[in-house]
């Protein structure tokens, strides 16, 4: 089980990058959110099996057709149960 904190830079809000984000980590069987920061950059919070968030994160470094990652930032976290299921915050 792994739990971690992404930060997404580039063009990233506009792109469907938070629905694209939410179809992959229910695919995945990822908890969590994803979510528009104020700064241009798109947050995701993950927690599911290690394979799985890695799967998530190598997504996340492309994310959906429109898009445009520049870089990308991932904290390892400890694991809670915070979420039940992932979810688009506003």
């Amino acid at each position: 089980m792994r739990r971690v904190l992404v930060t997404v830079d580039g063009k990233v809000q506009g792109v469907f990058f938070r629905q694209s984000t939410l179809n992959v980590a229910k695919a995945l069987n990822i908890t969590g959110y994803v979510k528009n920061l104020k700064s241009g950059q798109v947050e995701v919070g993950a927690q599911g099996g290690e394979e799985d968030i890695q799967k998530l994160i190598e997504w996340l470094k492309k994310g959906p057709p429109m898009a445009r990652v520049t870089n990308l930032s991932v904290k390892d976290l400890p694991i809670t149960s915070e979420h039940s299921d992932f979810k688009i915050l506003f």
